[in-house]
């Protein structure tokens, strides 16, 4: 059906979770607690590592990065969803729409990006140690870092951007925010082309940056398996929580955007985005603070230091 002949929409409802006002209330004390922690935790690392002179080294500048990814994702997303599950009226605007499409974009792409780098940053470590003060010096990781925002920039927005989509007829969405799989769905015409486009961009985003993240342990692996029994748990330390946050990210991502009803199932979509929109920025600084010495140090003498 050509586009005259539909209605072009103006705003989106966003259907949420439930119309039942006791779980809308019960998800709102939920989701908030969550919010709050997300942004002290995230918060309290930054801090501690820019005043902590010990922790200026690429692996915690590169964590620093992380948690300002992660307080961005979380807020574009949960506070508009948490004033919707006390609303009646559940609408946004077409360009707060787009705008908030674009951002979780490019924050979820950059996130993907840096844990791309803060896996080659422990290679570097681990399997080059003679080499890391010149190969990881702060020129080239400052020169990394930006490289990994203007690349995720290129990447995820500029596509969208020159493939601007008209909603017709439907004004509702089966989720709690403008995701870019359930937005698609109320575009005019045909949707292939940009189907097409997802996918690549993800086959880029998520499976390049894994198989890259992968080959990197299995390079650490190998090379902690010849050290001696002391040093060899030391290594394996420093990379457990990155692990970790790679393995609830990226499966999560890779769900979403390669799961056989990724296309056609909006619940699917909506819970999964639970996870890596709103859990996942909370875990992340929690999952690194408890599995490193010198922040859990830092962070006992910033309340120290508060009190």
């Amino acid at each position: 059906m050509e586009i005259e002949n539909q209605t072009v929409i103006t705003e989106v409802i966003l259907l949420g979770f439930s119309k039942d006002l006791k779980i809308n209330i019960a998800l709102f004390l939920l989701f908030l607690v969550i919010y709050f922690i997300t942004i002290i935790v995230n918060f309290c690392i930054i801090c501690v590592i820019t005043r902590n002179p010990r922790l200026h080294v690429p692996m915690y500048f590169f964590l620093c990065n992380l948690s300002f990814i992660d307080i961005c994702y979380s807020s574009t997303a949960v506070p508009k969803m948490l004033v919707d599950l006390l609303s009646v009226q559940r609408s946004i605007s077409n360009l707060a729409c787009g705008v908030q499409l674009y951002i979780v974009l490019f924050m979820g792409g950059t996130e993907c990006q840096l844990l791309v780098l803060m896996a080659y940053d422990r290679y570097i470590a681990i399997c080059r140690p003679l080499h890391y003060q010149v190969v990881m010096r702060w020129s080239v990781c400052h020169r990394l870092t930006a490289f990994v925002w203007i690349c995720s920039f290129v990447i995820y927005i500029l596509p969208s951007l020159s493939m601007p989509m008209t909603l017709c007829n439907r004004d509702q969405i089966n989720h709690f925010m403008c995701e870019l799989l359930a937005v698609i769905k109320l575009s005019c015409g045909d949707i292939y082309l940009n189907e097409l486009v997802i996918f690549c961009i993800s086959f880029i985003s998520l499976l390049l940056p894994f198989s890259f993240i992968i080959i990197s342990y299995l390079c650490i692996i190998s090379s902690a398996l010849k050290i001696r029994t002391g040093g060899r748990s030391k290594a394996f330390s420093t990379c457990s929580s990155h692990i970790i946050v790679v393995a609830l990210y990226f499966g999560t991502g890779m769900v979403t955007y390669f799961g056989p009803s990724s296309l056609y199932s909006s619940n699917q979509e909506k819970y999964i985005s639970i996870f890596y929109v709103v859990i996942c920025p909370m875990l992340n600084p929690l999952i690194y603070s408890m599995n490193n010495r010198e922040v859990k140090k830092s962070l006992r003498n910033l309340f120290t230091i508060t009190n």
